[in-house]
């Protein structure tokens, strides 16, 4: 190939953008502990399904007894059990392989010194991540829906709310959809964030610990009463929103408000995670 003056001999072409992503998906699904992660998530509502029969021969009550006969809604208590601590773990690992653990394997420095910008870079590593937060989300609800109509049962193959009125079987799975859609959505906060810890050091672990800390430290934060002017800023005040699909007429102020809360932390994870990958040094 002959090099002109114009063009001189470190003249690349950037990647396209989508070869990027496809390349970023396959890695991710490439790891082991991304597939057994999944392969776990598939199990939840799995348990849940047996432990309702079991608890409903035993005449169980409470969050079972509203599920003993009503599949549709174990999809949806399987996902708000995962929110609480199982789900965000699962993206902070992402998280930290994204960025973190690109660093410890000194595979960071060939990606900074790529002819990809520093903005598509992170953009892809989000996109990573995202995949990996609706993978697990999906998981749960898939493999919950067909644990709650083959293991639970459901009546007239619909959904019985908590209001007492019972919807088909095309709004029942509407209404899943919409809880898991607001999962990710929650799940892709906690990604940005812990993505901003993830270029922050060069060690995974610190990254869950982050998370982990974070998650304890919210709802500690979130059961003292003295600090009610506080749930406003916290990530996971709303996690137990999921809950209000199961109501009739549905009501979404409180899942609204938690979606609005996340996009504020997606941004200024991003936004952090951007600034910081622009001033790191290859």
């Amino acid at each position: 190939m002959t090099i002109t003056a114009e063009t001189g001999p470190d003249t690349r072409a950037a990647a396209p953008l989508g070869r990027l992503l496809a390349a970023e998906v396959r890695w991710v699904f490439r790891r082991p502990r991304t597939l057994v992660t999944l392969g776990l998530f598939a199990l939840i509502p799995v348990l849940i399904a047996i432990g309702v029969v079991v608890a409903d021969r035993d005449g169980g009550g409470g969050l079972i007894g509203a599920v003993a006969g009503n599949g549709l809604v174990l999809p949806i208590a399987a996902l708000t059990v995962a929110l609480a601590l199982l789900l965000p773990l699962a993206v902070a690992m992402a998280a930290a392989d994204a960025i973190a653990g690109e660093a410890a394997n000194g595979t960071l420095r060939g990606l900074l010194l790529a002819p990809v910008s520093r903005l598509r870079l992170v953009g892809v590593k989000a996109f990573g991540v995202l995949v990996v937060a609706a993978a697990a989300a999906l998981a749960i609800a898939v493999v919950g829906v067909l644990a709650g109509m083959i293991v639970v049962g459901s009546a007239d193959g619909g959904m019985v709310t908590l209001s007492g009125t019972t919807l088909g079987l095309g709004a029942g799975l509407a209404r899943v959809a919409l809880v898991t859609v607001w999962v990710v959505g929650q799940l892709a906060a906690v990604g940005a964030v812990a993505l901003a810890v993830s270029s922050l050091t060069e060690h995974p672990l610190v990254v869950l610990a982050s998370v982990l800390g974070g998650l304890i430290a919210f709802g500690v934060l979130s059961a003292i009463p003295a600090l009610d002017w506080l749930q406003r800023w916290l990530l996971t005040s709303g996690w137990s929103a999921g809950a209000d699909a199961l109501r009739y007429p549905i009501t979404l102020d409180a899942m609204g408000s938690s979606t609005l809360r996340a996009l504020c932390y997606t941004a200024i994870g991003i936004g952090f995670t951007l600034w910081r990958m622009q001033r790191r040094d290859a």
